[in-house]
């Protein structure tokens, strides 16, 4: 008999799915219910059927998993954000060794184990950046929150376990400020009102804070007063920016920041590489999982004094420019102006006179670079989640660099990518799981290719 809609259905769960859900099987069908655990044992209504699978919710746990725990964040399952709050830290790290491994094997087609996976040396909060929606409550006061999956519902959150209590706090204090200045709220069905979102960015290495007001125009009423009392009640707060954002988009900023107080950058330092971030500029949102996810990546790159280091997709620069020191000549590749600018001046301030870096597409330049008979020794590849184009791996064909060291966030394209290498003379001799994501379906991997010997005879 085929599922139904609402139907309430024994389900035990087998497994987790890469988009974190638990997956039973229901007379053969697989069902995908989200919050479950491995071994857990349920009652679960079903809300989707298709072809050969159903989507179903929690109705009751009859048995809970030897890994559920309980959920510590009181907003879990609410808000859109988080997936793995009910499985202990331990579990979530096999279920994410478990995705990059099969993502590797299915689509990759590649039989190498996958390295053990490194955990988050803080697997709560750890995030330097948050974005914070704001709304009016029923009481016309000004919340922040996040919305819930798949919507823009907003869910109130007084404290983000994700965040540091501090930007949790910040957020409260700029709320209660643009309340009592009665500064509006954005609607984005009129497009009216003025404040959009709250954005924080936390340096981990002097505890400062850049706060960022997104707005639906150029000037913020009583701004004076609002950054007096901020810094006032948080002396972390190093600047205030407004950015304007007048589209009508999705997008949470806009092009333009306009500085309201202090410098308008944050300074902090990662794996040794000083960086000045504004709110337009890429920064790893885990700070210390990404210093150790870039120090696997100068392992695999395994640099000789003499060699040549080809950084793509390299946003400011701090993965080439963290061991540049090992390396002859360094060049970083990167399509935002700002993020080139911050990589520049970056490699000034370490005396760096051997590091250049390009504002351009990734492939157009790799292209050029390649036409212009650049052979670089290593090329490292950190593509957004869509991962590398074709042109861009085939320029780094055409370059045939000893080694080619893949950093991703989604072992999806990273596996289809490492696939196209590998079936052009390259072999992947080692993949290295790194969780810079807790409580979240995300994973970054780290991945090592080396050009073969018969790569090498037909160059």
């Amino acid at each position: 008999m085929p599922l139904i809609k609402n139907q309430i259905i024994p389900l035990t769960i087998d497994s987790l799915s890469n988009d974190g859900s638990g997956v039973g099987r229901f007379e053969g069908m697989a069902v995908f219910v989200p919050f479950t655990a491995v071994g857990d044992v349920l009652e679960v209504r079903i809300v989707k059927v298709c072809k050969s699978y159903a989507f179903g919710i929690i109705a009751r746990i009859v048995i809970p998993g030897a890994d559920r725990i309980p959920a510590e964040c009181a907003i879990f399952g609410k808000c859109g954000g988080c997936c793995f709050w009910h499985l202990s830290y331990a579990a979530e790290l096999r279920a994410k060794q478990g995705f990059v491994a099969d993502a590797m094997q299915r689509i990759g087609g590649l039989a190498l184990p996958v390295r053990e996976i490194l955990p988050s040396p803080q697997p709560a909060r750890y995030r330097n950046k948050v974005q914070y929606p704001l709304f009016c409550a029923e009481d016309g006061s000004v919340r922040t929150g996040f919305y819930a999956s798949r919507s823009h519902r907003p869910v109130p959150c007084a404290d983000c376990l994700l965040q540091p209590r501090l930007l949790n706090q910040i957020a409260d204090t700029v709320c209660t400020l643009l309340t009592k200045y009665k500064i509006s709220v954005y609607d984005e069905r009129t497009h009216r009102g003025l404040a959009r979102h709250l954005y924080l960015r936390h340096a981990v290495t002097t505890g400062r804070v850049l706060v960022c007001l997104v707005c639906n125009g150029r000037r913020l009423p009583h701004a004076e007063e609002i950054c007096a009392a901020l810094c006032a009640a948080h002396p972390e707060v190093e600047s205030v920016v407004l950015n304007v954002n007048t589209k009508q988009t999705n997008v949470v900023t806009g092009a333009q920041c306009i500085p309201l107080h202090g410098p308008g950058v944050l300074r902090d330092t990662l794996r040794g590489v000083p960086v000045a971030l504004d709110p337009l500029s890429f920064y790893q949102v885990n700070t210390e999982g990404a210093s150790r996810l870039y120090g696997v990546a100068a392992e695999l790159a395994a640099l000789r004094p003499s060699d040549t280091l080809l950084d793509l997709y390299c946003g400011a620069g701090a993965i080439g420019l963290s061991m540049a020191a090992q390396c002859k000549r360094l060049i970083g590749v990167e399509i935002v102006p700002e993020a080139v600018e911050n990589a520049r001046r970056s490699a000034a301030e370490m005396g760096f006179s051997h590091a250049e870096f390009l504002c351009a597409d990734a492939g157009e330049a790799a292209g050029k670079l390649a036409a212009d008979g650049l052979l670089p020794d290593i090329v490292i590849l950190d593509p957004p989640r869509k991962g590398c184009d074709a042109d861009t791996l085939d320029a780094v064909l055409r370059m045939a660099p000893r080694r080619v060291v893949m950093i991703s966030c989604n072992p999806a394209t990273a596996a289809r990518d490492i696939q196209y290498l590998t079936a052009r003379g390259y072999m992947a001799e080692a993949i290295q799981p790194v969780d810079l994501f807790p409580r979240t379906k995300h994973v970054e991997c780290a991945c090592l290719l080396v050009r073969s010997e018969q790569a090498v005879s037909a160059i």
